[in-house]
């Protein structure tokens, strides 16, 4: 493991301590490449136009012209949390902004597979709605938007995935509109956009129509911004790169939920998970409310997360976040069998001593396809390969069939690995699509073999003994006087995520005592700049050495009455013998 420090532009941090920002903050965020003041003003009338995004306008006036003739509305969701709150922002939004008839459907992952089919156009029409609204999906669902055109159906795409690409050319589904910045010739700046920031940005293109119709003005229009906590949960629960629309999008909601204006099911997530709405983070949603509406659409329905983010009903809400923090404890359950058995297979892909093979594919009959991506994401952390893992399809009729996700590390592209071994080996791939970070695929079982083979061949060829060797990017050294509790406040306040990383600092430190704790945690006593703070590295049991360059997050706790720091270390390297 390699400790690395950012590049830190002096100019930058000067700067911005001119202009007012605490020096850590000004450090920090020249780091991550702000340069003036002014990029962090986050209020709502620095977000992106609406007018910049392609199909936004096109979008809104098939809406608005649904709304006078009284149409029926169905939106067509995704079962992760970006898709839920996406499907959440969009009832609540058009019902805001006037329409009568809304409802929703979700695909069940294990019967219906990803996205827009045929099948589900068909749910559609069966409905009785006369237009159909992909929200986080739709993209690539050729089938699917025709299948629906030929049911009579109106289909608006709003989505933030790539295109398909057939044969090298972007193939785009026959809908009336599409609203996508990935899209060809779309100028929207933030091509980072969640699914649910998509549907946020056709509700303000859609208000904006209506004000032009004459059904409100600028004083008595509905507030969308009640909507914000929705679009920065699943911003931040989709993993997409924190650029500075995202993070305005982000902070804004923030600040709505920590000021107790948020969705009755978001506030009783924060219950059931013992988490704090008026000092709510982005961490909060990352890692305590998005894997819990996550958890329905791998295990259960995600019929549930939506309900839980659409009722106003505090009882309701309770009822429906208990059941979510039920399945996300049954999925943490199943995912730490599949772990083990996904570890002990990959461990026999190599000996004891020998660096890892350049990509990792894995499958046993006993895997749930509903958790293979959580064990992607482990086995990619524990050893900083590209790693796909397999589970035979439980739909019906699919026996035979293996449902593959993906994660990766930077500098390999996972989708575009894909489709490079979809060109080599035609008919391998049934159906894949993704991003660079993450992706996911259907093949044949009887071509597991052909996949695994195909996909070391493409990381031998992408990646080098630099890009295999884990790097853990740091802001370098903390000085004693930022050690406070205040300044973990204040960081902990700030929007981070996905590229705009979270403060972590290194410097080499002396490890004063170890110890064991839950079996699996290694508690520390550590000194650091002459003084001693408590530290603890989650997932760790090999011991330290008595001096050591570690890589640290700072977190505060409880302690005899007090709020202490405390270091949460994240990697270390041996420092250099003592002169």
């Amino acid at each position: 493991m390699k400790i690395a420090v950012r590049d830190i532009p002096p100019r930058a941090v000067w700067a911005l301590e001119q202009a007012g920002v605490h020096p850590l903050l000004a450090r920090l965020y020249a780091a991550r490449g702000v340069s003036s003041k002014d990029e962090l003003d986050d209020s709502l009338n620095r977000l992106l136009p609406p007018s910049s995004l392609k199909g936004a306008a096109q979008a809104a006036v098939l809406l608005a012209d649904a709304m006078e003739q009284n149409l029926r509305i169905c939106i067509v969701a995704d079962y992760d949390c970006d898709g839920a709150a996406a499907c959440a922002v969009g009832v609540r939004g058009l019902r805001l902004l006037g329409a009568q008839q809304v409802s929703y459907i979700v695909p069940d992952r294990v019967v219906d597979g990803y996205g827009l089919t045929p099948t589900i156009a068909q749910r559609v029409k069966d409905s009785g709605a006369e237009l159909l609204v992909t929200v986080d999906n739709g993209i690539a669902s050729m089938a699917g938007v025709a299948a629906a055109n030929a049911l009579g159906l109106q289909v608006l795409v709003t989505d933030h995935h790539l295109p398909a690409l057939i044969d090298g050319q972007v193939q785009l589904p026959a809908a009336q509109v599409i609203v996508n910045p990935n899209q060809p010739d779309c100028g929207f700046e933030s091509k980072a956009i969640a699914g649910v920031g998509v549907m946020f940005y056709v509700l303000l293109a859609l208000r904006a129509e209506l004000r032009t119709r004459g059904k409100f003005d600028a004083s008595n229009q509905p507030k969308l911004d009640a909507l914000l906590p929705l679009v920065a949960l699943g911003t931040v629960a989709d993993v997409v790169r924190l650029d500075a629309n995202n993070r305005r999008l982000v902070a804004q909601g923030l600040k709505r939920v920590r000021a107790g204006h948020l969705p009755a099911g978001m506030a009783a997530l924060f219950r059931v998970t013992s988490r704090k709405a008026t000092v709510a983070t982005t961490f909060d949603f990352g890692f305590a409310l998005g894997p819990r509406i996550n958890a329905a659409g791998r295990l259960s329905d995600m019929t549930l997360g939506i309900e839980c983010l659409l009722t106003d009903d505090a009882g309701r809400a309770d009822e429906l976040a208990g059941a979510l923090d039920g399945i996300n404890r049954e999925r943490r359950d199943i995912e730490g069998g599949m772990r083990e058995q996904a570890f002990a297979i990959v461990e026999s892909l190599f000996d004891e001593g020998e660096e890892p093979p350049p990509a990792i594919c894995v499958f046993d009959p006993d895997f749930h396809e509903g958790v293979v991506g959580i064990v992607a994401s482990r086995i990619k952390d524990k050893l900083h390969r590209p790693s796909f893992v397999f589970a035979a399809s439980q739909a019906p009729g699919r026996e035979h069939e293996l449902k593959g996700s993906g994660r990766s590390i930077a500098g390999f592209h996972l989708r575009d690995a894909l489709d490079l071994m979809a060109k080599r080996h035609p008919g391998m791939l049934a159906r894949f699509g993704g991003h660079a970070m993450a992706a996911g695929c259907t093949i044949a079982e009887e071509h597991l073999d052909l996949f695994e083979q195909s996909f070391a061949q493409v990381a031998l060829e992408w990646l080098d003994a630099a890009t295999l060797q884990r790097r853990i990017a740091t802001d370098g050294p903390l000085a004693p006087e930022y050690r406070r509790v205040d300044l973990v406040d204040t960081l902990h306040s700030e929007v981070w995520g996905q590229g705009f990383a979270p403060p972590t600092f290194s410097e080499v430190v002396e490890v004063v005592s170890q110890r064991l704790v839950g079996e699996k945690h290694l508690s520390l006593k550590l000194r650091h700049q002459g003084q001693p703070v408590d530290g603890i590295w989650f997932g760790r049991t090999e011991p330290l050495p008595a001096r050591v360059k570690i890589a640290f997050r700072l977190d505060a706790e409880e302690w005899q009455g007090r709020r202490v720091v405390k270091f949460l270390i994240e990697g270390a390297e041996q420092a250099a013998q003592l002169k």
